[in-house]
């Protein structure tokens, strides 16, 4: 199933438009410290400079150590955290720093499944009413008709419809991330942003999700930004992933490409920290451990961010910041760029 979901987007890629395009997208997070006398004032760099996009029918990974920024991207496409500069253009037309009322209509085309399925459930709600309320709000459905088409997202996502009437707190994990799942699904989104769907649930939990998620895409012509940790995760549903690093992109690229030979070293490490299930080719595998801290985002880095825990690194690495080439499968890396 996977396999011909990326031919299929491979394809649409050399002739349709993007759905989605972030272009130089930054978010910085102001804080102060220090003592009242020398207080210090400077920036989060949450994320700082992304630029990628998302075309219907395919699935973007992204994928990095927690802090990276990763949910903070996110939530800026979806203007729940307002960026600091750069574009987020939806179907052509740049959303960016709009307000509540001018986001509505674009909210119906691009909606998020949250990483816990409980927190992001109303507990004082039934299920019918969480997976209506957005029916309701874009007015799409009212009285028996809303009832019907919250049966029909509830039968979508594997749930049972007897139980429209409970409360989140009655039904498991796996059982809540479906109810978020349908809840994303009530207003006919193109795109959906997973933030760590999988992370909270056990791991047999994690397959039927995962499985449920590329059915729909199927099923509906859905589009992802699917991000995660677990690069096990991402691989089987994944057409193209990016890896994160200090909020930069650092590689990007196809996934059979990105796994089979990737670019940058930062990759190359989470790579080899992925468990697997062969014994013998675990032993035979080298498992590369990174070396120093991860560095702090409140400081601007002249050069690569991720040059001082390289074992590649060169005196350039530090000197100047590399960029991420515009080309199918590329590394922001000094000392592996190609051309």
């Amino acid at each position: 199933m996977s396999t011909q979901i990326q031919s299929d987007a491979s394809a649409n890629r050399t002739s349709d438009p993007p759905l989605l395009q972030v272009n130089d997208l930054r978010v910085y997070f102001p804080f102060s410290r220090g003592s009242l006398f020398r207080p210090e004032h400077g920036f989060i760099r949450a994320v700082d400079g992304l630029t990628f996009d998302i075309r219907e029918g395919e699935t973007l990974g992204l994928v990095g150590e927690s802090g990276c920024g990763k949910s903070t991207t996110a939530r800026a496409i979806i203007n729940l955290v307002k960026p600091t500069s750069g574009q987020v253009i939806l179907e052509g037309t740049d959303i960016t720093g709009l307000n509540d009322r001018s986001m509505l209509p674009y909210r119906r085309e691009v909606q998020m499944v949250f990483q816990d399925p409980f927190a992001s459930l109303n507990p004082r709600m039934t299920v019918g009413s969480i997976i209506g309320e957005p029916i309701a709000v874009h007015g799409l459905a009212k009285g028996k008709d809303r009832k019907l088409e919250v049966i029909r997202l509830m039968e979508l996502v594997g749930l049972n419809p007897r139980f429209l009437n409970r409360y989140p707190h009655e039904f498991s994990g796996g059982q809540r991330q479906r109810i978020g799942i349908a809840r994303a699904l009530a207003v006919q989104p193109k795109l959906i942003l997973c933030d760590e769907p999988v992370s909270a649930l056990d791991v047999s939990i994690q397959a039927q999700i995962i499985n449920l998620l590329m059915d729909l895409q199927q099923r509906l012509g859905l589009s992802y930004l699917f991000i995660a940790h677990d690069l096990s995760v991402v691989r089987h549903i994944a057409t193209r992933v990016g890896v994160m690093y200090l909020g930069r992109l650092v590689e990007l690229g196809a996934a059979a490409d990105l796994y089979r030979a990737p670019v940058h070293p930062y990759t190359e490490a989470l790579l080899s920290a992925v468990p697997v299930p062969d014994p013998n080719a675990a032993a035979a595998r080298e498992r590369i451990v990174l070396s120093g801290e991860v560095p702090s985002p409140d400081k601007q880095y002249v050069g690569c961010a991720f040059a001082d825990r390289c074992w590649l690194a060169e005196d350039r690495c530090r000197t100047e910041q590399p960029s991420l080439a515009t080309k199918d499968h590329a590394g922001a890396c000094w000392v592996r760029a190609t051309d």
